[in-house]
């Protein structure tokens, strides 16, 4: 079942027309109601008349993150503070906070964008939902909530939070579709073997994973020790939160970006330069009906590439890729660019260890190094000496051969690297206090 299935199987020129009446109107609204865009308008030589085709989307000026916060709280908003009825702010790691505004329609077209993704992952109105994202300004808890809502399901609003209580609710609610953090989807795991519960043999069979880059790997391994569908979903609060794109169960192949909403480019980091469809580069979106705070051109920094052709599940809509990292949590050793999740899909690959790692950053004189941190499993661990040493050397030899970087690899016993129950922390880049 397509949820909206008139709009989501438009022929790539309907959709492409609606697209463009969509951004008119966009751009019209925020010349005469933000300054910020106004400025920014004036100051390129850019006027609303001048958007005569998507192509045009091109003359029209990116907006950052940084510019969210220099306009702090209310200073991007298009409407009347008395037409906001929420507001969500993401905490992020420097600075200020950078804040959402929804009105009444956001919220309600992000409702029904969630049902859509809810239903892309094979989930309806008989299932419940366990919704451990966490509540409150964070949009994952809230986005996900009203989205089951809308399509008819019952949700169960634990949020983040008391693992030992949330295995005990999965085992005696039974829910058949959970929301979370892939970290933390491993984290229950590992908690219900504990208490004596198998995930497998629970009615569970679908997650909707996100707000943290994974790997193909890493849905090997949460689909096999938990017996369920890893369904993987994107959104980000700057745009709307969670239901931005996600993956539909019958190809898994590629997020599918509810396009009659945003319309999304993907660039070159570096010169800005607009690339095709399979070339890799960096997610740019513009909300075309966000109504409180919409923006233009938005640098998501998230690294990815599109796919223009359509799916199998019957959708038209444009797929991205599973983001592959970030434009600004790259790792440079050594002139060398590095994703976490490189460095996870070569751990996800051997035998022995867990996936939960560290890569620790560190400046050695004028050299950076890294060193990576991975648990190893119970049996590795009580292991002979010989076969920790052998692999290590494998994992040291599989990112030199596969990223051209040498690490040292440091094998450490089982839960001894911190969990997360939101976002997990792969990164201690200690340079910074050097």
């Amino acid at each position: 079942m397509i949820y909206d299935v008139d709009l989501e199987t438009l022929p790539r020129e309907d959709l492409e027309a609606l697209q463009l009446s969509r951004l008119k109107s966009l751009v019209g609204r925020v010349h005469a109601n933000v300054g910020f865009y106004r400025q920014k308008f004036d100051e390129m030589g850019v006027k609303p008349s001048d958007i005569r085709s998507l192509s045009d989307l091109k003359l029209l000026p990116f907006t950052e993150k940084q510019d969210l916060r220099n306009h702090y709280p209310f200073g991007l908003f298009a409407v009347p503070k008395e037409n906001v009825v929420r507001i969500h702010a993401s905490s992020g790691t420097t600075g200020k906070s950078t804040v959402v505004g929804y009105t009444h329609r956001d919220v309600r077209n992000w409702a029904r964008l969630m049902a859509r993704c809810f239903v892309a992952s094979g989930a309806s109105a008989l299932d419940i939902i366990h919704n451990a994202y966490g509540y409150g300004l964070f949009t994952g808890g809230l986005g996900a909530h009203y989205g089951a809502e809308e399509l008819g399901a019952i949700i169960v609003p634990v949020s983040g939070g008391g693992t030992k209580r949330q295995v005990m609710l999965l085992k005696d609610f039974g829910p058949t579709v959970i929301c979370s953090t892939p970290s933390y989807a491993l984290v229950l795991h590992e908690a219900a073997l504990e208490a004596g519960v198998r995930i497998k043999d629970l009615p569970l069979r679908i997650g909707i994973f996100g707000a943290e880059p994974w790997t193909e790997e890493m849905r090997r391994d949460i689909e096999e020790k938990m017996g369920i569908t890893a369904i993987d979903i994107y959104g980000l609060s700057e745009i709307m939160g969670p239901g931005v794109g996600i993956e539909c169960c019958v190809a898994q192949k590629g997020l599918h970006i509810m396009e009659d909403h945003f319309l999304v480019e993907i660039i070159d980091p570096d010169t800005l330069e607009v690339l095709p469809p399979g070339e890799v580069g960096e997610l740019v979106i513009t909300t075309l009906t966000k109504e409180a705070q919409p923006l233009i051109r938005y640098r998501t920094r998230d690294i990815t590439k599109l796919d223009i052709t359509p799916c199998r599940c019957g959708r038209t809509f444009a797929r991205v890729h599973r983001m592959m990292g970030r434009s600004d949590d790259m790792l440079i050793i050594r002139g060398v660019n590095v994703f976490p999740s490189q460095i996870e899909s070569i751990l996800l690959e051997t035998e022995g260890v867990a996936p939960h790692y560290l890569l620790v950053v560190k400046r050695e004189g004028n050299l950076d190094t890294l060193e990576v941190q991975v648990e190893v499993d119970e049996k590795l661990f009580s292991d002979e000496i010989k076969n920790l040493q052998r692999t290590e050397l494998k994992i040291v030899k599989n990112i030199k051969d596969y990223l051209g970087v040498t690490a040292q690899v440091k094998l450490v016993e089982p839960r001894s690297i911190q969990r997360s129950e939101g976002k997990a922390k792969r990164i201690l880049d200690l340079r910074k206090q050097a």
